[in-house]
């Protein structure tokens, strides 16, 4: 049944159009006045409105306007009912946005003709507006699928030429590591036989004593253990960084699997480790279960999100120090603050803080959105989040919450299932 508004300060008229739009099928609801007409149609928001053109209050040319211009009712098919034969006053209605008249006295048969054709092109600008829709939302649909695509291709890549790189650098570093073992042994070795040599030759002959001068062979004697240690440690953090690459990229884990996701957010901080000078890190780990998920796009989420929050607090340093380049004494240091917590016993929480410059309310909502960004032209492209945030909701049942205000810390929340199959909160 299509819904049909009768408006006409003439009684008898009404009841006609009414029974014969009834005896059609329809649903009809008629008002004595324009006034009335335009409060109904508000309401009712008909398919298509008769509305008489000579009326109190409101003629039907300013009732047609009303409906015209208002964006819910503009699509209603807009009749007028009229006596008048003048092309002027048709020019008229036409021009407010009638669709069609219909003149007095009514004939039944041309009335129900008119109606029909009205509800036809009704219903066509129905279907065709719910098709434009519908195209609208599958384009933007697969423009994001295609950004993600991208951005997963291209993560994948640097997760494989940072896989390569990562065991490319350990066959070397293991080889220096093992040799630096011997190589402080053999030097071990070599100081106590020239301290033998010193205690059995205490008077050297001068060309001897000369060459130990010009070596400085005492400072040599003691520094050289220095060495030797100073190399291991570099060794050992370059053992530690390629670990830290291999675990972020979990190449060889592309299937959901137990993890630790402590050693998710170490490996992408010691990744960020530059990034993270002056910056004060505070890191609270509770106790969280081994959670079953894709490591390698954890990892990702960590990655995105702590990034973020460095390039915030970077950019309230560079507010603050503009344009003096001199830092505030008075404000708090730039700070991140990692925690993580079993919200429930079946979702593990990872809240990461930082005292950046906020987001405005009226940005929150749009922040996991496909190619929105707010940072600087070239910095960003906008991908990041909303990656995450499928990632996190769509891939691992979980939800990705914010909550920030300028002036406030900002807080991401990763919450997700330790077992994806348990999805409620």
């Amino acid at each position: 049944m299509d819904k049909i508004l009768v408006i006409d300060d003439d009684s008898a008229t009404r009841l006609l159009l009414k029974r014969d739009l009834k005896l059609e099928g329809h649903e009809v609801t008629v008002a004595k006045d324009g006034e009335e007409g335009v409060k109904l149609a508000l309401e009712v928001h008909p398919a298509l409105i008769i509305c008489d053109w000579v009326m109190p209050y409101f003629d039907g040319v300013e009732v047609c306007r009303i409906v015209k211009s208002n964006p819910e009712l503009a699509q209603t098919f807009f009749i007028l009912l009229t006596s008048k034969v003048d092309l002027e006053d048709r020019i008229q209605g036409l021009d407010a946005g009638a669709d069609d008249f219909l003149s007095k006295p009514v004939n039944p048969a041309e009335l129900l003709a008119r109606v029909r054709a009205g509800l036809r092109l009704y219903h066509s600008q129905q279907q065709l507006s719910q098709s434009n829709q519908q195209l609208s939302q599958t384009l933007r649909d697969l423009q994001q699928t295609q950004a993600q695509l991208i951005q997963s291709e291209k993560m994948s890549s640097i997760g494989q030429m940072v896989a390569g790189i990562a065991h490319e650098i350990n066959n070397p570093v293991t080889f220096i590591d093992g040799n630096l073992n011997h190589a402080a042994k053999y030097m071990g070795e070599l100081v106590e036989f020239i301290q033998l040599f010193q205690q059995h030759y205490p008077n050297p002959l001068p060309e001897i004593k000369d060459a130990a001068e010009e070596l400085d062979l005492e400072f040599l004697m003691v520094d050289f253990p220095s060495l030797v240690e100073s190399m291991k440690r570099g060794a050992k953090r370059i053992r530690e960084i390629v670990e830290s690459l291999r675990t972020f990229s979990h190449l060889d884990e592309a299937e959901l699997k137990d993890v630790d996701l402590h050693e998710g957010l170490d490996s992408t901080l010691s990744i960020l480790k530059g990034r993270l000078e002056g910056i004060e890190t505070e890191i609270n780990y509770g106790k969280l279960p081994r959670v079953e998920c894709y490591p390698s796009d954890i990892n990702q989420v960590f990655f995105h999100l702590i990034n973020n929050a460095i390039d915030a607090v970077g950019k309230r340093t560079q507010l603050q120090n503009y344009p003096r380049n001199q830092p505030d004494s008075n404000s708090p240091p730039p700070r991140i603050r990692i925690c993580t917590e079993t919200r429930t016993p079946s979702h593990a929480v990872i809240r990461i803080f930082d005292n950046g410059i906020g987001i405005p309310k009226e940005t929150v909502s749009n922040i996991f959105n496909p190619f929105f960004t707010t940072k600087d032209v070239g910095a960003g492209k906008g991908l990041g989040l909303s990656i995450s945030y499928q990632i996190v909701v769509d891939k691992h049942g979980g939800k990705l919450e914010v909550h920030s205000e300028p002036g406030q810390e900002t807080e991401f929340a990763v919450i997700i299932p330790i077992h994806p199959t348990k999805k409620s909160f």
